[in-house]
């Protein structure tokens, strides 16, 4: 910018609208944390708002908006903690001079971030860890970044708006569970970029439909793990074979311990076996359904591998259908089903149990739960039948009732045609 007297006037009336509109306080408020200021630079004057006389407003005022919106502004951080340069001046070449780094590189990303998300002390404060960066190296992202300076691999700032940085509780952040999966696929499912790895380019779109993907787009459970449930974030990684029950276990605690208790197990430890991944799908996770577990089994072990299992399961699945009937019936009767909905949901917790604990293959454990999970369901479909045999009964005993109900009519009516013909013979006879 070459400092004349219109610009100089230009910058005087856009410090005075924004005088107007913004209003500073009196006082002057220095980050608590980030890089230090360069002598002579100007500090913003209150926490969320920038000073009308920061320099740096004056030819971006555009990233101003969006600036505001962040946490980084409510800590105080401000344009040349990561850019540098002199926000006091007016004048590019001033405003420009010094340490100003302008557009930061991928490098430079890390490295400025790095200063305040490294340092224990400035977010400590925050709840925030400061190994991120150093999580960052070890991810197969870092790796190719820092290592090997691929202008492919992600920086920060490309998974976290740079000038609107949000906490990841807010529902527009890209670090929100729902939209990590999207944020994932801005790469993933670029088939281009992907090719020099040989990684596939439909993992999210397969993740979407999975059990997990259900769960978090369609039931909105935000405990069902998204991208960086099984890779981490910052450690980004595909797990190990020798991890991946590991990993799954983390939230499947009972799954993974029958799993640990099995020959599955064994094998799994021992590295001749994937884990869950033997079984169900990674990206796609799927729920085996009961009656096609034999079959599951079958693609490993040959003969009857598994069949056992699935009668078990095919039987329970059965037992729990018949008591949600029975329930329903018990409701449609009129009867309080408060009781039978919870030994349903006691029974409930015995069903989830059996799924968890087919992973161990004990048959003797497996079948202690059908029994008790087949006696609760006969109590309910049992109280469903004699409701049933009250109804009945009732309706038994309604028959005589409108028998003679019917009888009372028919002779009543019949009563009253008698009368109405003699008082009709009565009325001939008289007028003859």
């Amino acid at each position: 910018m070459i400092a004349t007297p219109r610009t100089a006037g230009l910058a005087l009336v856009l410090a005075g609208f924004l005088t107007t509109a913004y209003p500073g306080s009196a006082g002057a408020a220095r980050p608590a944390a980030g890089p230090q200021d360069s002598a002579g630079q100007a500090a913003p004057r209150e926490t969320g708002r920038i000073d009308p006389q920061y320099g740096c407003l004056i030819c971006h005022a555009d990233k101003r908006r969006a600036f505001l919106l962040g946490v980084h502004s409510d800590r105080n951080v401000r344009c040349h903690a990561c850019h540098g340069g002199n926000p006091a001046a007016f004048e590019t070449p001033e405003a420009h001079g010094g340490d100003f780094r302008g557009r930061l590189g991928k490098l430079e990303t890390v490295e400025v971030c790095s200063v305040c998300h490294s340092d224990p002390d400035a977010m400590r404060q925050y709840g925030l860890p400061a190994d991120q960066v150093a999580e960052l190296r070890t991810s197969r992202h870092g790796q190719l970044l820092l290592e090997q300076g691929s202008e492919d691999a992600p920086t920060c700032s490309d998974c976290h708006d740079p000038h609107t940085t949000l906490r990841a509780d807010d529902a527009r952040s890209s670090a929100y569970p729902m939209n990590i999966p999207t944020l994932c696929a801005v790469c993933h499912e670029d088939e281009a970029l992907m090719e020099p790895f040989g990684i596939p380019t439909d993992q999210v779109r397969n993740h979407r439909r999975s059990a997990h993907g259900k769960a978090l787009f369609e039931d909105l459970n935000f405990a069902a793990p998204t991208c960086i449930g099984c890779h981490g974030s910052h450690a980004a990684l595909p797990p190990d074979v020798s991890e991946i029950s590991n990993v799954c276990g983390r939230c499947h605690v009972g799954t993974r311990k029958a799993f640990a208790e099995g020959p599955h197990g064994t094998a799994t430890a021992a590295g001749n076996l994937e884990g869950c991944t033997s079984c169900h799908s990674s990206h796609d996770t799927e729920r085996v359904p009961a009656e096609l577990v034999a079959a599951t089994c079958n693609g490993c072990h040959a003969g009857e591998s598994g069949t056992e299992i699935e009668e078990i399961l095919i039987r329970a699945e059965r037992q729990m259908e018949l008591a949600q009937e029975a329930i329903h019936e018990l409701g449609r009767a009129g009867h309080d089903v408060s009781d039978a909905n919870f030994r349903y949901r006691t029974a409930l917790t015995q069903f989830q149990q059996l799924a968890s604990i087919q992973h161990s293959l004990n048959l003797e454990d497996l079948e202690d739960l059908e029994r008790v999970l087949t006696s609760m369901s006969r109590d309910i479909v049992s109280e469903a039948e004699v409701s049933a045999e009250e109804r009945w009964e009732h309706k038994l005993f309604l028959i005589p009732v409108w028998f003679l109900a019917l009888a009372t009519v028919v002779l009543a009516g019949s009563k009253l045609l008698r009368l109405r013909s003699a008082a009709a013979a009565a009325q001939l006879a008289e007028a003859d």
